[in-house]
């Protein structure tokens, strides 16, 4: 429970930091140029749209849903997967060519888009997932998702992303992967996945993808 309690802290503790600096972050860059749309949906759609569909919404259940997901967060994404950060085979190519104004571009392009609500589909599953989401499981020292995530889902723009309506099946697998070691691009995200079964996994991914 010690164990547990100090995670909660500390990770609730990242959350306050994460907040703060994006403010600040927002505030120094308020004389930066903003992201070009125009550009970010013209990139887009030579790059990304085969897989992401023209404006990152729901296309096949493998791939993620970008449509109002955090641009910092995208950045970040697409950054670490230039540089070897994130392993995919797919995405380190698409982004190897792509410059760092690309990814404003494209980012901003994606973010822009209100993201359309998803569905949950095992009434059973929902509900444990609905524990660990909003309550954690404290004899794993696995804490509550919401804590990072916030209760509907929303995330915190630069640290973390936003979950509410994202394809389960694309949930899971990163779940998966941050288990075993095939994702580490996230050691929070690794040191919690370790903790979680399948079942808790796929529960997980069922809940979050009916959040609104």
């Amino acid at each position: 429970m010690k164990r547990f309690s100090q995670l909660t802290a500390h990770l609730i503790a990242v959350a306050s930091v994460a907040l703060s600096l994006s403010g600040a972050a927002q505030a120094s860059g308020a004389k930066a140029t903003k992201p070009d749309l125009a550009a970010g949906e013209a990139k887009a759609a030579a790059v990304c749209a085969a897989c992401h569909t023209s404006d990152g919404s729901r296309g096949l259940p493998t791939f993620p849903i970008l449509q109002g997901q955090h641009p910092e967060y995208l950045v970040k994404q697409l950054t670490e997967f230039k540089e070897g950060k994130r392993k995919n085979s797919v995405m380190n190519g698409m982004a190897a060519a792509l410059s760092p104004d690309d990814m404003r571009n494209i980012a901003a392009f994606y973010a822009s888009k209100k993201a359309k609500d998803g569905t949950a589909k095992n009434k059973d599953l929902v509900a444990v997932g609905e524990r660990i989401f909003r309550g954690g499981i404290a004899k794993k020292g696995v804490p509550a998702c919401a804590a990072c995530h916030s209760p509907n889902g929303a995330g915190i723009p630069a640290q973390y992303p936003r979950l509410a309506g994202q394809h389960a099946d694309y949930t899971k697998t990163q779940l998966t992967t941050f288990r075993q070691g095939e994702r580490n691009n996230s050691a929070q995200m690794s040191a919690i996945a370790a903790n979680l079964s399948d079942k808790e996994i796929e529960a997980l991914a069922d809940y979050v993808a009916g959040l609104r």
